[in-house]
């Protein structure tokens, strides 16, 4: 599952939709709008191995890490959301459910530096 934060663009949203990829969005579809960060991670831990994609940095902490999602921070700029979610999505060591969890990733325009769960230090993929 595939969840967008409210602070994603809706342009990019329609974009993603566009390209054949089912998400869902946080105030809209899921969760309250303006729900805090601290409420939101419980909503995650309730939906079955989600995909968090948000553009707030505070997300990107390794204490964040856990077996049964993936917290992805986009450091791009919001008319390139939807490239870099896409192109996260389909890069090897992130390209199915699986592969995922656990990470929490920095995606940005030279590539992705993440923890994994289990690893104590800051990875990169290009």
């Amino acid at each position: 599952m595939l969840i967008l934060d409210e602070n994603y663009p809706e342009s990019q949203v329609s974009r993603l939709r566009d390209w054949g990829f089912h998400v869902r969005v946080i105030g809209v579809e899921l969760a309250p709008l303006g729900i805090k960060d601290d409420n939101l991670l419980p909503h995650l831990h309730r939906l079955s191995q989600p995909t968090f994609f948000t553009r707030d940095q505070d997300f990107f902490q390794a204490g964040l890490r856990h077996a049964t999602y993936c917290l992805a921070w986009l450091n791009v700029v919001e008319v390139r959301a939807a490239f870099f979610t896409r192109r996260f999505l389909r890069h090897p060591l992130f390209d199915s459910r699986a592969k995922r969890m656990g990470i929490v990733a920095w995606v940005h325009v030279e590539g992705v530096s993440f923890w994994r769960l289990g690893d104590r230090t800051l990875q990169s993929a290009e």
